[in-house]
């Protein structure tokens, strides 16, 4: 663990990756556990949210209630495979505001070529929560924090199922101010840019592509 990347080692965390990393997961049981997981892991990115009071009437009397203080949470989906993790962090903080950043991959350079990019107002007052199921090389990570903190964002932190050393270490090189929050830190990259061991391509586990 470092102050740029915390890896959530509780038990269902761990158990739920284990299950989504077996090739034999059907798409259906992948998606219900991505969901599961992303709320598990919603907990600890949230676990600092600034929090005020406001005064709640109990069945039994009068008192200062804690509650989240300032403005809503911006949740950024790297598109496609982000909105696996974002319909569960939005279970879980419903008032959200969202927004997305659609990016792919050329296969050849192994860089970010952008396609979409839509996201509400006012992020500089907002703490903003980019989601990717991986952290691979980095790149399109790194690419899409940029387009956040042009549109104004300061207060940013990244939430991925998995990282790989060379995708963190490029994270941490260009955005040395974005904390990460992770499910594992797997043990390195394959020639053709997938995380070892992995659990292939989050994307088309998730919408049955391949």
């Amino acid at each position: 663990m470092t102050e740029h990347l915390t890896v959530v080692e509780h038990p269902l965390v761990q158990h739920k990756l284990s299950l989504m990393r077996d090739k034999a997961t059907s798409t259906a049981e992948f998606r219900r556990l991505l969901r599961e997981i992303s709320q598990l892991l919603a907990y600890e990115i949230t676990r600092e949210l600034p929090m005020t009071t406001q005064q709640v009437e109990t069945p039994m009397e009068m008192m200062d209630a804690p509650v989240l203080d300032g403005k809503k949470l911006a949740l950024i989906s790297i598109l496609r495979a982000g909105n696996g993790l974002l319909d569960g962090v939005l279970e879980l903080v419903p008032s959200a505001r969202v927004g997305f950043v659609g990016l792919y991959r050329d296969e050849e350079t192994l860089l970010p070529v952008q396609y979409y990019f839509k996201v509400p107002d006012g992020l500089d007052d907002r703490l903003v929560i980019a989601v990717d199921p991986m952290l691979a090389t980095g790149n399109s990570s790194a690419a899409a924090i940029d387009l956040l903190k042009q549109a104004g964002a300061t207060n940013i932190r990244f939430l991925c199922l998995l990282a790989a050393p060379e995708g963190v270490a490029r994270m941490q090189e260009a955005h040395p101010d974005v904390p990460i929050i992770t499910a594992s830190l797997d043990r390195c990259l394959n020639d053709q840019g997938y995380i070892i061991p992995g659990l292939g391509d989050a994307g088309d586990r998730m919408f049955g592509t391949k």
